[in-house]
């Protein structure tokens, strides 16, 4: 890089620092406002502008105007002019016609418009500079998702540019708004990626990432003249401001060793300019190539720290003794070097550590951390609601497929359609956004299906509309079909989970089968070819024609468990002919598994519709299963002891035959025999950890008893793993004859927060937002005296569709007034220093 490149980067640098430090009070707003003729007649090609079309009578704008008007003065540092377009009425054009397109902001170059952004995710000066600049800087950041993106990028640099790779939990936030400014001066030198992937902070190089933090690396593949050598990476250990930013940069630009042949006292390097101590390596000529390698590797240890020089005494005259080998030289003013006599260079690393105030430091953020003790918890929420704002800004989610609801048509939509399933959530939630993904999956893989209507409430839109259906907490997915009270799905929030659940609801349950070939028919899964790939076991009653009271319960059982298991009923004649053959009697359940030819038969004798219900639940388990995330809440549902056999891989033919037969032996009433494979589900290594500090050897069996004690018992290394050692094994665990490994701690499994009440917590910060979106101005004094019954609540899709409309206008403005700042709202109270700015 030329010596003028460089002195216009640190001129420029300067400025910037000094325009974002020193507030300019008294200014002038620099936001203009233009009628759509003039701002389009005032374009020129080489200037870039941020324009927002907008009704004067749109009160909604309002919050947006504030933040866009405020970041009109960091913008305009760029070159980068912003713009209110105010649209007038009646006009019909690309920009102002659509309401869709009042609800963003549009970046041009001259009149090219190259980026749109939704106005809920430009919500605060951050999160617009920063999109803004990502949007411009397109070659010089390049946002990489994937580990194999990264290393092709990092490929291609190697032994020509430096990278610097920079995470972000989420875009628009303070530190990637600093990213981008420093990208502006530096993306010519070097090359900036970055990602929101925490999965790829530790395929860059971080040990033990910490996710919740933005972090950046510098990655030196300049110097990586071998393809198959890695960049080494230097991480920038201070948070993700611009002047840290520029410091670290500054640092990896020095030389990695500086040759000294003047007075140590009159040296001045960048490191003791930007306050880092450096260390002299005092040599002489017959050791200088083996001091040269020591400083160098010293200094790859201290990049960041310190800086390192070597000084060669055959050059200086130095007035020290002959036998100090290291000198130190901090940047305070007045403070002589100090010569020393070390041994290695963990010394030199240790001394370095002691002086550069790293005490002092963590003594602040220590301070920090006891202010924030009581938020810790939330902050992480913070984050995560941060994450999910900008998430899925960058891509648009295929939902075509499934009809946004309002307060208008939420009522006829569930009560009209055959079966309306309705995904209730907020746009800006965390887990929403994933849920919404994979809503869009579903939909795909349904697509075409007959009878099946997807849909979708943004209750922070409609709070009425989930008031009313009693949802408060996000996401929450119901069915309604005709003539039925809705359900709620209360599975695992999956595309394979939720598929399943919303065809299997399709089916009467249970199916009345009229003749034995039926019931057989529907035993082999013949009867339901369709639904083969959904479920993997069908539940059959058999009753006679005395058995009325547990037939009632089966079939109630039946719609308790619809969308989980596909159950029939068989009540005919001959119903006793077709439980003989299974070797029971009626009243009786008929078990039969995909790919299992057997079909199990259980007894019923005077059990109530819940009792049935476990019981099909119970006899769905498997006799030997692999515990996965997924199943594990199932099997804890049993309240027994486990015998899980950790493995690294399958079970072995031997281990799987004398475990099957041993669970088979005994019930599962007794305990649970199962496997865990850490290879499909490596939360089991830290399952060991907690039982016995380090991994053992794999495979390794072991007991232990959740629910009582929580003892947990290892079956003996040296003893092979079959049905007469592990019984002999159970005997002394049950005569007390055994050990315990270790034991577990009696504290509750439970959340460290309470889930949030979304809508109660927007009614309290908002106080004059309300949430009953259906009631008339006169009927208020009433309704407080009088509790809402459902009947009240019902009478919403009643209403005249211009009053209903008008209702919807009056609630629907505030809501969307702060669409994109709800986290502002929790931070009101709490003052976060983390995102606090949302």
């Amino acid at each position: 890089m030329s010596a003028q490149k460089e002195r216009w980067i640190s001129s420029f640098s300067l400025l910037l620092f000094c325009a974002s430090s020193v507030p300019m009070l008294g200014s002038a707003s620099l936001l203009q406002e233009l009628s759509p003729q003039e701002y389009f007649s005032s374009l020129q090609a080489s200037k870039t502008s941020l324009a927002y079309f907008s009704h004067d009578v749109s009160p909604g704008a309002q919050p947006f105007l504030e933040q866009i008007e405020n970041s009109a003065e960091a913008l305009q540092d760029y070159g980068i002019s912003v713009v209110k377009v105010n649209c007038p009425k009646g006009d019909v054009s690309r920009y102002c016609g659509k309401e869709n397109a009042l609800r963003k902001a549009y970046l041009f170059r001259g009149n090219v418009l190259i980026r749109e952004f939704p106005t809920d995710a430009l919500f605060d000066v951050n999160s617009i500079v920063a999109n803004v600049l990502f949007a411009l800087l397109f070659n010089e950041v390049k946002y990489v998702e994937t580990l194999t993106d990264l290393r092709n990028v990092e490929n291609a640099l190697k032994g020509r540019s430096n990278m610097v790779f920079a995470y972000v939990p989420a875009t628009g936030t303070a530190e990637h708004r600093a990213v981008m400014e420093v990208a502006f001066a530096y993306g010519t030198v070097h090359q900036f990626v970055l990602t929101t992937e925490a999965a790829l902070l530790k395929d860059a190089g971080s040990t033990e990432p910490d996710v919740s933090s933005a972090q950046l690396l510098f990655c030196h593949c300049q110097q990586a003249t071998d393809p198959a050598q890695p960049c080494r990476r230097t991480p920038l250990e201070q948070d993700l401001t611009v002047l840290n930013i520029h410091r670290h940069l500054k640092l990896m630009g020095a030389p990695l060793v500086t040759e000294v042949a003047e007075d140590p006292e009159k040296v001045s390097t960048v490191h003791l300019q930007l306050g880092l101590p450096l260390v002299f390596i005092l040599s002489q000529k017959e050791t200088y190539e083996a001091d040269r390698r020591t400083a160098e590797f010293l200094a790859w240890q201290l990049l960041g720290k310190a800086g390192v020089a070597i000084l060669s005494r055959d050059l200086v005259d130095l007035n020290i003794l002959l036998r100090s080998n290291v000198a130190l030289k901090t940047p305070d003013e007045g403070v002589p070097i100090k010569y020393l006599v070390l041994e290695d260079t963990d010394e030199v690393i240790n001394l370095v550590k002691d002086k550069s105030k790293v005490e002092q430091i963590q003594g602040d953020e220590d301070e920090e951390e006891e202010d924030e003790k009581e938020n810790d918890n939330q902050d992480v929420q913070d984050d995560q609601v941060a994450e999910a704002v900008a998430r899925d800004k960058k891509r648009e989610l295929p939902l075509g497929r499934i009809l946004t609801l309002t307060e208008e048509t939420f009522p006829s939509a569930a009560s009209e359609a055959a079966q309306a399933v309705v995904l209730f959530y907020a746009s800006w939630e965390a887990v929403s956004q994933a849920v919404l993904q994979s809503y869009t999956e579903v939909a795909d893989h349904l697509k075409g299906t007959q009878g099946i209507l997807l849909s979708r409430v943004n209750c922070w839109d409609w709070p009425g509309v989930c008031t009313a259906e009693n949802v408060t907490q996000f996401p929450t997915i119901k069915i309604y079909k005709k003539g039925e009270q809705p359900v709620t799905y209360s599975g695992m929030l999956g595309t394979e989970e939720l598929t399943s659940f919303i065809v299997l609801s399709q089916v009467s349950c249970p199916l009345k089968l009229a003749t034995i070939d039926e019931a057989e028919g529907y035993l082999r899964g013949e009867l339901l070819p369709e639904l083969s790939s959904y479920h993997h076991a069908s539940v059959l009653g058999v009753f006679s024609a005395a058995t009325s009271t547990d037939r009632e319960a089966f079939i109630e059982a039946g719609s308790i468990l619809s969308g989980h298991v596909t159950t029939g009923m068989y009540f005919e004649d001959d119903a006793l002919a077709l439980s003989r053959k299974y070797a029971v009697s009626p009243p009786a359940l008929l078990l039969a598994r995909r790919g299992d030819q057997s079909v199990e038969g259980i007894a019923l004798a005077k059990q109530s519709a819940q009792d049935i219900v476990q019981i099909i639940r119970y006899g769905l388990l498997e006799v030997f299963p692999e515990i996965t995330v997924q199943n594990l809440p199932h099997y804890l549902q049993l309240r027994r002891p486990f015998l899980i056999l950790f493995t690294d891989g399958d079970v072995g033919q031997t281990e799987r035959k004398e475990m099957l037969k041993l669970a088979k032996g005994r019930p599962q009433q007794v305990f649970v025999p199962c496997w865990l494979n850490l290879k499909n589900t490596p939360v089991g290594r830290g399952v060991l950890k907690v039982y016995f500090a380090t991994i053992p050897s794999l495979p390794v069996l072991v007991w232990v008893n959740l629910h009582a004690g929580g003892q947990v018992f290892k079956f003996p290394p040296d003893q092979s793993i079959t049905e007469m050692n592990i019984l002999s094994w159970l005997e002394k665990l049950k005569a007390g004859l055994e050990i315990p490994s270790s034991t577990l701690s009696e504290a509750d499994w439970k959340p460290p927060l309470p889930a949030y009440d979304f809508l109660q917590m927007m009614e309290a910060t908002v106080p004059e937002f309300t949430l009953r979106t259906s009631q008339h101005r006169g009927d208020r004094q009433e309704q407080q005296q009088q509790p809402e019954s459902s009947e009240e609540q019902a009478a919403v899709g009643e209403e005249p569709p211009e009053k209903a409309r008008v209702k919807a206008e009056k609630v629907q403005s505030p809501g969307r007034d702060l669409r994109g700042t709800v986290p502002r709202l929790a931070g009101r109270e709490k003052q976060a220093k983390r995102h606090s700015e949302l």
